[in-house]
């Protein structure tokens, strides 16, 4: 199993140190080589997703990412920017299915900024598509028009693009509770309405899912509202970006969320759903479980290995019963441990 490793930016480095112990920890013999992604590789190569990065990227079987990004870069033309290179091997590689589960362990229900009562036993999963849309439509650009600046983005979506995440969505609520919410902009935006057709379309394919639509503005207050309402949620990428971070949230930390990024052939892409938090790099108190967990996923998608994902999952889940806690989920009560004591931990419970 060959995995490319992308520690990243900011407490990138820090948090995927414990990813990589807890990877050596379970023996699978994984030959891991690394590589530089965002603001780190615009310093090295001027590039934030260098040709080196690309070879490794290809060759590899699954990619594990820290974090990019931060504000030492911002003033750099958008082209150099690290967000760039994750975008750039987003598309490259094909990572058009983007899985982010949202679930809310015993343990953290009063970490969450809603009351337990609303949150405890939240287990939802969005399904984001990854490669199209606003993000990568085309033309786009800032252009100076009648004496004034004019911005200007291109929303699309192709019918296969939409079918290929929405077979995506429904094989996974089928696996869960058979409940699939696609969220669109339709009494607005022709491309969604487009969506919601194709999603509609398919759902006699999936008989046994009960398929429902709900339009982004009332999915973002039904999340906050009642979020045990949702199974699986499916939308396009920029609603999907939104919405995920949203329900990161519900769980406490976004420092607990992992997320996988496929292909069609399941190689994927692994990264936390944090950024690169500059503000604590180097401090040795970012939380790591995240990036963790998202091994588990690797193992779980990319590699068929189901025990080895339960057991990397179950180690954290023990952890958490044990009351290690990071800064981000603290509380009184419970025991307060920096990035390398979180990981001594899991790799104790392992």
């Amino acid at each position: 199993m060959k995995i490319c490793v992308l520690p990243g930016d900011g407490i990138g480095p820090e948090i995927m140190a414990e990813a990589v112990r807890v990877l050596d920890a379970l023996a699978l013999g994984c030959e891991l080589e690394r590589g530089l992604l965002g603001g780190g590789a615009v310093d090295a190569t001027g590039d934030p997703y260098p040709e080196a990065t690309r070879k490794l990227a290809r060759a590899a079987d699954a990619v594990l990412l820290g974090a990019v990004g931060g504000p030492k870069w911002d003033a750099l033309p958008r082209e150099q920017r690290p967000e760039r290179g994750l975008l750039g091997i987003r598309k490259e590689l094909g990572l058009f299915a983007n899985l982010r589960p949202a679930i809310l362990y015993p343990e953290l229900a009063n970490a969450s900024t809603l009351k337990p009562e609303v949150v405890a036993g939240l287990d939802i999963l969005i399904v984001r598509e990854l490669t199209g849309d606003i993000y990568f439509g085309q033309p786009r650009g800032i252009e100076v028009r009648d004496g004034e600046r004019y911005g200007f983005n291109t929303m699309h979506y192709t019918e296969s693009e939409i079918r290929r995440i929405g077979r995506v969505a429904f094989e996974a609520a089928r696996r869960r509770n058979r409940r699939l919410c696609s969220v669109d902009k339709m009494n607005v935006l022709e491309t969604t309405q487009l969506w919601r057709d194709v999603m509609t379309e398919l759902a006699p394919e999936y008989p046994d899912v009960e398929l429902s639509h709900m339009l982004v503005d009332n999915a973002a207050m039904q999340l906050v509202r009642a979020p045990k309402q949702f199974d699986v949620i499916v939308t396009g990428n920029m609603f999907g970006d939104i919405l995920s971070d949203e329900a990161s949230m519900l769980t406490g930390s976004i420092g607990m969320l992992p997320s996988a990024s496929l292909d069609e052939r399941n190689k994927g892409l692994y990264e936390p759903c944090h950024g690169s938090a500059p503000d604590i790099a180097g401090k040795g108190v970012a939380n790591p479980l995240a990036t963790i967990l998202s091994v588990a996923m690797m193992l779980r998608y990319s590699f068929g290995l189901e025990e080895a994902a339960q057991r990397v999952e179950a180690a954290v889940k023990r952890v958490l019963a044990q009351g290690y806690r990071t800064g981000d989920i603290h509380e009184p009560g419970t025991r307060r441990v920096g990035t390398r004591e979180m990981g001594d931990a899991v790799l104790a419970a392992l």
